[in-house]
């Protein structure tokens, strides 16, 4: 008979259930997951798209829209840097010594 196994998330951590711990993070995962996918694809190929295909097409304001797009793409990833490091110290505990 083969035990039931548990699946991991894609980090190769354990289910918050079989941990037992909260989700420390300050966006909820799902906001977590789009947002980063934003942030790592979604917004750096839309301003690649929009670099090579805006002059063909004689769009205005083709390299503002390329900064601004790079801009929000960089935006985003700090947000998520910084839930990424809020849950990074809210789980450590620090060890005072007093010896």
């Amino acid at each position: 008979m083969v035990d039931e196994v548990k699946e991991t998330q894609n980090d190769g951590e354990k289910p918050q259930e079989e941990t037992g711990e909260e989700n420390n993070y300050i966006l909820p995962d799902e906001a977590y997951k789009v947002l980063k996918w934003l942030a790592l694809i979604a917004l750096p190929a839309l301003a690649v798209f929009v670099h090579v295909v805006g002059p063909a097409w004689n769009l205005p304001c083709v390299d503002q829209i390329v900064t601004t797009l790079n801009a929000l793409a960089v935006l985003v990833g700090a947000l998520i840097g910084v839930s990424e490091l809020k849950a990074k110290y809210s789980e450590e505990k620090p060890f005072i010594s007093l010896t």
